[in-house]
């Protein structure tokens, strides 16, 4: 994408929701919850939530707002998201950072269940007289988070069956495995990685965690040129670890994480607020693969009523694989001028083979080396899979 195509993204996404959807300024306040449960554990936290003046302590806004609990990265502290919060808050969600497992040797089992407790644990607020949350919290919810706090997010779905969605930036495996936790979460997801991130690379991260999800509705999104640490702000210990390893950022941390925010506010406000028309934004976005690739199985959609429907895309196989030189694409309907899209390891497009039509077609890999990639389906702009494959010698 040119920069100027940026530029009037950016300005679009802004002026759209500066007039269409209310802008809160950020209230902030600081809370200490205790999980008796776990021999009475400690959870200190960070809360910022929509007020009609910025500061501390300062009441919220009339209303009745939807919780985010979010989880920082390995070693990362809760103030390296404030672009984060700044964009979401005002947008009408409550944003609660939990401040504990920040140290060399987290447990992210303890991680996972602090989001989840605190879900639960500001819904009581929003129940409680003396709070000053009392009758302000929605009973709509997402768990999210950044590295470890996003592989701990897959971790704390299984804590509480009332979150509603689960979304996060650059999500790290962690022990115990979120893959494997993956496996058991249902609810509507979004996955958002960099393509050039190489301390958590996609292929070994984020991928393998979105596709072992049993959400009936998931949605991927590799932000082209993206890197590991450029969806918090300024990180010490995250840039020393970036700066060790390759491929680097492509893209400015303002592009990506804007790029990011849209994504994700559209999602949110679409699952958390039924916002139908932050849904079809969403679902026009991730069609027309703006500065991303992505992948679904689902489309984010609306009836008249305002009810949310979910298009899944047809099944698509391709073998074998591993592949040696030529392979077979089979869809379980009849596919009409659909695009194989090949990526490499970190999401860059390396091979668009077009005008695909039928149920069954053979198709080859070309001179690509061997390694790991991921074949894409597109059809109208709209994706229909992706499989994760392996090329070999011929």
């Amino acid at each position: 994408m040119s920069k100027s195509a940026f530029i009037f993204l950016v300005f679009l996404f802004f002026i759209t929701h500066s007039i269409w959807g209310q802008i809160y300024s950020v209230g902030h306040i600081q809370q200490n919850f205790t999980d008796s449960a776990r021999s009475n554990r400690s959870i200190p936290v960070e809360i910022y939530y929509p007020a009609n003046t910025s500061g501390d302590n300062v009441p919220i806004s009339s209303g009745s707002f939807p919780v985010l609990v979010f989880g920082h990265g390995f070693l990362m502290t809760y103030d390296a998201y404030n672009v984060v919060w700044n964009l979401v808050v005002q947008e009408g969600f409550i944003m609660v950072f939990p401040k504990t497992e920040g140290s060399i040797s987290p447990s992210h089992t303890d991680f996972g269940m602090d989001l989840a407790f605190v879900v639960g644990a500001m819904k009581s607020e929003g129940l409680n007289a003396s709070s000053p949350f009392y009758n302000s919290i929605s009973q709509q919810s997402a768990v999210m988070g950044h590295s470890m706090g996003g592989g701990s997010a897959f971790l704390a779905v299984q804590y509480d069956p009332s979150i509603t969605a689960l979304a996060t930036l650059a999500a790290a495996v962690t022990n115990p495995s979120s893959v494997t936790a993956a496996t058991n979460i249902t609810i509507p997801s979004l996955t958002i990685s960099g393509a050039n991130d190489c301390i958590a690379p996609p292929a070994d991260h984020q991928l393998p965690m979105y596709n072992a999800l049993n959400s009936g509705c998931k949605s991927y999104v590799s932000i082209l040129g993206a890197s590991h640490c450029q969806f918090a702000g300024t990180s010490f210990t995250c840039s020393i670890g970036e700066a060790t390893c390759s491929p680097g950022p492509a893209i400015s941390p303002n592009q990506q994480q804007v790029t990011a925010a849209v994504y994700l506010l559209n999602f949110l406000k679409f699952y958390l607020k039924d916002d139908c028309t932050a849904g079809e934004e969403f679902q026009t976005m991730i069609s027309n693969a703006i500065s991303i690739d992505g992948e679904q199985n689902c489309a984010l959609s609306c009836t008249t009523t305002g009810q949310t429907i979910h298009l899944v895309n047809p099944k698509i196989t391709i073998q074998p694989n591993p592949i040696n030189l030529n392979f077979k694409l089979k869809s379980e309907r009849e596919l009409k001028n659909a695009s194989c899209v090949i990526l490499n390891s970190v999401g860059q497009r390396v091979k668009l083979i077009s005008g695909i039509q039928g149920n069954t077609v053979e198709l080859s890999k070309g001179d690509l080396n061997p390694g790991l990639y991921f074949i894409q389906i597109q059809e109208n702009n709209h994706i229909l899979g992706m499989e994760k494959v392996i090329f070999l010698n011929e």
